[in-house]
């Protein structure tokens, strides 16, 4: 009886299993190193969280680009959706494209490895007006990085500029967008594309500046900037003319890459870094200003800790002030005044808390510390408060015990209290007369209990086959379980701040893809906002959760606190449960 249950399981999970099917397909298994490669991730079922391979040995041109469709066939519904990508070789020889993975219904599904031989280049043909051929030497995508071994948290700056000669540009298509991993990264914005004259390569070149990046190094080491790709649309002039003698104009498209750069990040050094150092680089000056230093009974006052300079503003904590026990100090608010030019953030930020005395008499708030690397010197730098002196004019005296500050900032420790326990009222007693099992209602109970289930079997296979034909609702239930798996996996990861944001972001995408039947290639500002109001949502729920949505990528890096990250939960759970309740 129990090799056949272990048969029938068996059974029942190839059948399961073999309804999946993932698979990877590659246009050649050998080209030639100037060719291109074409490989589709393919799967019948609407798997989430795909994971590309590494694509050792190559690079990718373009992609990945999503296709999905969906059919019907004397009544049973066929799924596809495909990732495509592609690749260009990097260098002649045997390489391995490893497995893709997704994730559906709680299992991780993956693709087998695929094995490419690249050769050396093959003999294509050549048509002499094809612009692709004839802009070759004439328009050059060029990545300018301001300093290529700068300091954790020393800003950087990436120029692409697209540099032209001899030929026209009607239009570009960005096909490949760089990556700044472990970059805090800030895009300026270029108003208008404005043509210059420049030498390049020794030679007179028109050039447009089409992106301007600020980058904060996070970690040190050897950092990689993924190269950023374009498609151009060019005019080039041809060797034929029309019949009024003017020069013909051929058009074409012409790839270009400005090529991957790497950045030898130095760390910190480590003599003379003092313990309260938060990670600060620049130029600072350090403030802590009290609104008031003179407060009668029941007024308060505001302490501000301000930085004001140039350097990483954004990307440290400011050190909190202690107070005695007998003046209530309450969070602080924090408020940011930064630019980021092209030079790197500039600006001011404050922490500023709120003090209210509770007794009468001087109580003084001690000085604070700021320390900062200084850039210029290659030193660090430590800056001083001077002691505060609060005055409380009027109000209740305290008492001795009221007033000392504790060591540890617990103000109202009470002392454990040993108690006798209760008496229990409860006993566990035991029959002394057992009786048989043979016969029981628990063994009538057992023997009936296969034949009250077959109806509940046959009634369950009918609720499956239904479901499974639901393929939309399958895919909405889907992610409403994987919204609120990254919403649980957030809070769980609540003290690792990179972990709670990702998995908090991961989240809110899903809960959208749920409840707007969307993609993830479909999930713009401006699409998830029309959507969303176009569903009854109130404009300031959807503006909360868009901005809350694009703080998540900045958060991983700038510093914060368990309250800001706390906080941030608690908005991502009171944002979901309103627009549950207001989207029709």
């Amino acid at each position: 009886m129990k090799r056949f249950i272990a048969v029938l399981v068996l059974m029942i999970c190839n059948l399961l299993s073999a309804q999946v099917q993932f698979e990877a397909r590659v246009s050649k298994a050998t080209l030639g190193i100037n060719e291109r490669l074409r490989i589709d991730f393919m799967m019948n079922v609407d798997g989430d969280n795909f994971v590309q391979p590494s694509f050792e040995g190559f690079r990718i041109i373009a992609g990945p680009s999503q296709q999905v469709s969906q059919s019907w066939v004397n009544g049973r519904s066929s799924f596809e959706k495909i990732y495509s990508y592609f690749l260009v070789p990097n260098q002649k020889g045997t390489f391995t494209i490893k497995s893709a993975a997704i994730e559906y219904n709680g299992q991780i599904y993956k693709t087998a490895p695929i094995k490419i031989n690249v050769t050396a280049a093959t003999e294509q043909p050549r048509d002499p007006n094809d612009p692709q051929i004839d802009a070759e030497g004439k328009l050059y995508l060029v990545a300018d990085v301001s300093k290529t071994n700068p300091y954790i948290n020393e800003p950087i700056t990436v120029v692409y500029k697209l540099y032209f000669n001899n030929i026209g540009i009607t239009n570009s298509n960005e096909v490949n967008k760089p990556k700044y991993n472990d970059f805090w990264s800030q895009n300026i914005d270029i108003k208008q594309f404005v043509a210059e004259e420049g030498m390049f390569k020794g030679e007179k070149y028109r050039f447009i500046v089409l992106k301007k990046i600020v980058l904060y190094p996070q970690k040190s080491g050897k950092l990689v900037i993924e190269p950023l790709a374009l498609d151009i649309d060019v005019q080039l002039p041809s060797n034929r003319r029309d019949m009024f003698g003017r020069m013909v104009v051929t058009e074409g498209t012409k790839r270009v890459s400005a090529g991957t750069k790497t950045i030898n990040v130095k760390s910190l050094p480590e003599a003379g870094k003092p313990e309260d150092f938060s990670g600060a680089v620049g130029n600072f000056d350090f403030k802590v200003t009290p609104t008031k230093t003179d407060l009668k009974n029941g007024e308060s006052l505001d302490l501000v800790v301000s930085v004001t300079g140039k350097g990483n503003l954004k990307l440290f904590s400011l050190p909190k002030p202690i107070a005695p026990n007998a003046l209530e100090m309450y969070d602080a608010v924090h408020t940011e005044q930064v630019d980021t030019p092209l030079s790197g953030m500039a600006g001011k930020i404050s922490d500023s808390y709120t003090i209210v005395p509770q007794y009468k008499g001087n109580y003084p708030i001690k000085p604070l510390k700021f320390t900062y690397f200084d850039l210029g010197s290659k030193t660090y730098k430590t800056l001083s408060s001077p002691e505060i002196m609060i005055n409380v004019l009027d109000g209740p005296s305290p008492t001795d015990a009221t007033v000392a500050s504790s060591a540890d900032g617990n103000k109202n420790k009470i002392e454990k209290v040993e108690q006798f326990k209760f008496i229990k009222l409860k006993s566990n007693l035991l029959t002394m007369n057992t009786k048989d099992f043979f016969g029981s209602n628990l063994f009538y109970g057992l023997f009936f209990f296969p034949f009250l289930m077959l109806p509940l079997i046959v009634l369950f296979k009918k609720k499956k086959e239904a479901i499974d034909g639901d393929v939309a609702g399958n895919r909405i239930r889907m992610n409403n379980r994987l919204a609120k798996k990254y919403l649980s996996e957030a809070k769980k990861q609540i003290n690792n701040k990179e972990l709670f944001y990702i998995a908090l972001e991961k989240a809110m995408h899903n809960f959208l893809k749920a409840k707007l039947h969307i993609e993830t290639s479909e999930m713009s500002k401006d699409n998830i906002q029309e959507l969303l109001l176009s569903r009854n949502a109130k404009p300031e729920a959807v503006n909360d959760f868009i901005a809350l949505t694009e703080n998540c990528e900045v958060a991983r890096y700038a510093p914060s606190s368990s309250v800001t990250i706390q906080q941030d939960f608690d908005k991502a759970v009171v944002i979901i449960s309103d627009l549950e309740k207001q989207i029709a």
